[in-house]
């Protein structure tokens, strides 16, 4: 099968000046172009990604290193940032926003009156409230897509949900313990209130709102599962599978159509990155699909069969990386795939058609076993390809987080380019050029 052109990363720039100690995250604002670092000496440094400085440094919250930052969606007038820390607590921080224009916030910066150590206090971020009750370190934090709900998971094998009421009041609605080991990561679907959750006891789990109480619809381990600890979750963007193949469809066979239609009834897929080396993609079975099997490893007499959900195993990523990989990110506008971990590498994956349909029944679409026996889930006519490596890309340092962003300074060359960031163990949050070469 032939190979797909290769993208090249380029070194753009390292967001100045870097962090002295080992940095977690780095996470794009949801519409103005900064990016917030969660950092080992207890603060988080904000980035402007219109000119790669420094524009605040937020500490004086937490006691221990800041583990994760999570911007809060859909608010006007101010910016509110959620932060996590080893010391068992999150920290709500919220900056009026006097603009939507970055370059105001830099030149107001630069020119404006500044304390002995550059910051101007009038225009820092505020600490707002501390957020108590987990017994040991908040190793993820993640806002639901409305921003109604802020998930934390801990050491301590929890996963907490935290509404708030109003400014500066939350309320604990969901204590869940169905984690055997560390949770490490949380991450909310884009399109609904279902969360999913990532731990060192090798499992995926997934939970929503049932009868006023938040329970496990769906849990993803054991064969079906990594097999080893798994790092990170993150959603597909919100519709993205819909634009991607729509965009495809003149000219496609029945049987790609009636698989674009699977697309739209399952909704946005899950990735999942583990210590077993790979990045696996998951979808979820269909309302409508029948035979459709629960797994949630909780006893149907006590459970609302109409919220079990199944999510299935749709591909396992090239096999690329040779340790652990920490962080995957799933681009909102071109649909790739980056990955990177222990080995330092950063990996970037694309989707595309399959050449032919090996294994499918073309009468109906669905995978056949060795025996002919049918399985429930369609064997996707899609595959995924690794179109750019970049080896040691934080030196000899880890990587310990990737995520794509909306490029912001004068060099962009459209409207919608990307850049990635990669977040390590130097203290550094590079950010790197993505090129396509040009057609043949």
């Amino acid at each position: 099968m032939p190979n797909s052109r290769l993208y090249t990363l380029k070194p753009l720039t390292t967001l100045a000046p870097p962090s002295s100690s080992r940095t977690w995250q780095t996470a794009p604002h949801p519409t103005l172009p900064i990016v917030a670092t969660a950092c080992s000496d207890r603060s988080v440094r904000v980035y402007s990604l219109t000119s790669f400085i420094l524009l605040h440094s937020i500490t004086g919250g937490h006691k221990r290193s800041v583990r994760a930052v999570s911007w809060k969606p859909g608010t006007k007038g101010q910016s509110v940032l959620a932060t996590g820390s080893f010391d068992a607590s999150a920290g709500i921080w919220r900056r009026e926003e006097q603009s939507s224009n970055e370059d105001d916030f830099t030149n107001r910066r630069i020119g404006g009156a500044e304390d002995e150590d550059g910051r101007d206090d009038d225009d820092d971020y505020q600490f707002s409230c501390i957020l108590d009750g987990h017994e040991s370190e908040i190793k993820s934090l993640s806002w639901s897509p409305t921003g109604q709900y802020l998930a934390t998971c801990s050491r301590d094998k929890s996963v907490w949900i935290w509404e708030e009421l109003e400014d500066d009041n939350f309320e604990t609605v969901a204590v869940l313990q169905e984690h055997d080991g560390d949770v490490k990561c949380v991450a909310w679907h884009p399109e609904e209130d279902l969360l999913a959750s990532a731990s060192y006891d090798d499992s995926v789990r997934l939970y929503r709102e049932d009868a006023d109480d938040w329970v496990q619809v769906c849990c993803i381990s054991g064969k079906e599962g990594h097999g080893m600890t798994v790092w990170w979750v993150e959603f597909e963007g919100s519709g993205m599978s819909k634009k991607d193949f729509r965009a495809q469809q003149e000219g496609l066979s029945d049987e790609r159509l009636q698989h674009i239609e699977r697309l739209e009834r399952s909704g946005p897929r899950l990735a999942t990155c583990s210590d077993d080396r790979t990045v696996r993609v998951w979808r979820r079975t269909p309302r409508d699909q029948p035979n459709a099997s629960s797994n949630t490893g909780i006893p149907s007499i006590i459970r609302s069969a109409a919220i079990d959900e199944d999510w299935y195993q749709e591909a396992v990523l090239p096999q690329v990386h040779e340790r652990a990989i920490y962080s995957v990110s799933w681009s909102q506008t071109t649909g790739m795939i980056a990955s990177a971990g222990s080995d330092g590498k950063i990996i970037v994956y694309k989707e595309r058609w399959k050449q032919e349909s090996n294994g499918v029944d073309a009468q109906n679409g669905e995978h056949m076993d060795v025996d002919g026996a049918h399985r429930a889930e369609p064997q996707p006519l899609t595959e995924w390809v690794v179109v750019a490596e970049l080896f040691s890309a934080h030196d000899v340092f880890e990587i310990n987080h990737v995520t794509w962003a909306k490029r912001a300074d004068k060099g962009k060359r459209w409207d919608g380019e990307e850049v990635i960031l990669s977040t390590g163990d130097d203290g550094e949050v590079k950010v790197w050029e993505v090129f396509e070469p040009p057609s043949p």
